[in-house]
């Protein structure tokens, strides 16, 4: 048995784009899934989260394993299945990630930074002789990776909402990198125990004040539209730029069609913005298992003296996090071009 594993793992480390590519479709798979609802998807999650779990008791495995088999897994071999699960983990996220980044804001930081993390861990070199020996960078990579996968995965599995999701996996992020932190910084004063403190704290509260920044994993718009009316829950002809006097006179929808998996009940709320000031907070609850996203829109009819200007409806979750944007213009009378 040992054998077995030793030579399989070396045949992955021969050819190290598989795992990523293994991971990769297995995220689109569970993307798909997701969109058409089905509980497939959550056995892949399940079994993305098992592999971390073997990664956090890995000592405690690995002890057990020498035990009944009599037998060490080589040190090589340990750190090649840390490589495998980030790896798997990351390129599982991705393309989940690939679709809900608004990428016209921060957000593009977070999938910018996983997808380099995501390359980082198919390229040895990078992996080995780079990012492994500095322990900052690698401890980082690793809380990211687990973040990422946590975000993702605990909607799917738990029905958990957006908003508990990330309190959950930021959490989990904060739990993992004390512990890190510490083996890698020994404890030997006390003061060195509040710095260990006050840097987790640190990460966490980072976490949460850039919460805006991380894409909601699970939720993505299906059909937006700033339109005149809505008619048996579907918009009329969809506007970037509406007069003045048509506003005033029969008001504007914003309508958004929110994919979400099955079974998670979430409250959004659409933010109306002008010229970058929020004017309106309109909350609004959502209920998944609709393959062509729950349709919900707002309704605006009291605007300012004078309208003219850059308008938006953000669409965020309970906690921030941005789910899209819909933007518009309202013009001076006769300035208005034709419905786009």
């Amino acid at each position: 048995m040992p054998h077995v594993i030793q030579r399989l793992l070396e045949l992955f480390k021969r050819y190290p784009g598989v795992i990523a590519l293994g991971g990769f479709i297995s995220g689109i798979a569970s993307f798909i899934l997701v969109d058409r609802q089905a509980g497939l998807a959550s056995w892949i999650a399940i079994l993305m989260l098992v592999s971390w779990v073997w990664l956090m008791l890995e000592n405690t495995f690995t002890q057990l394993f020498t035990k009944v088999f009599k037998r060490e897994i080589p040190q090589p071999l340990l750190r090649y299945a840390t490589q495998m699960i980030h790896q798997e983990s990351l390129f599982f996220v991705l393309p989940f990630f690939f679709i809900t980044t608004t990428w016209n804001s921060g957000q593009l930081v977070f999938t910018g930074l996983l997808t380099a993390a995501g390359l980082i861990s198919i390229i040895d070199p990078l992996y080995y002789k780079w990012l492994a020996p500095r322990r900052s960078l690698f401890l980082a990579l690793h809380t990211l990776t687990l973040f990422a996968a946590l975000l993702t995965a605990l909607p799917i599995i738990l029905h958990l909402t957006t908003a508990q999701s990330f309190k959950l996996a930021l959490g989990a992020a904060m739990l993992l990198s004390f512990p890190s932190l510490a083996s890698s910084f020994p404890i030997n004063h006390w003061r060195r125990a509040v710095m260990l403190v006050a840097v987790t704290l640190a990460v966490g509260g980072s976490g949460w004040l850039l919460r805006s920044w991380v894409p909601p994993a699970t939720l993505w718009l299906n059909d937006v539209a700033i339109s005149t009316e809505v008619q048996n829950r579907t918009p009329g002809a969809s506007l970037k730029q509406v007069s003045a006097s048509q506003i005033r006179s029969s008001g504007l929808y914003a309508y958004t069609a929110i994919n979400a998996p099955r079974g998670l009940n979430e409250r959004i709320y659409h933010v109306w913005q002008f010229n970058g000031n929020e004017v309106d907070r309109i909350a609004l609850d959502i209920h998944g298992g609709r393959k062509e996203g729950y349709r919900a829109w707002t309704y605006k009819q009291n605007f300012p003296s004078n309208p003219v200007g850059r308008w938006q409806v953000r669409v965020l979750t309970e906690d921030g996090q941005v789910i899209g944007v819909l933007r518009f213009r309202v013009v001076d009378d006769g300035q208005a071009s034709a419905p786009q």
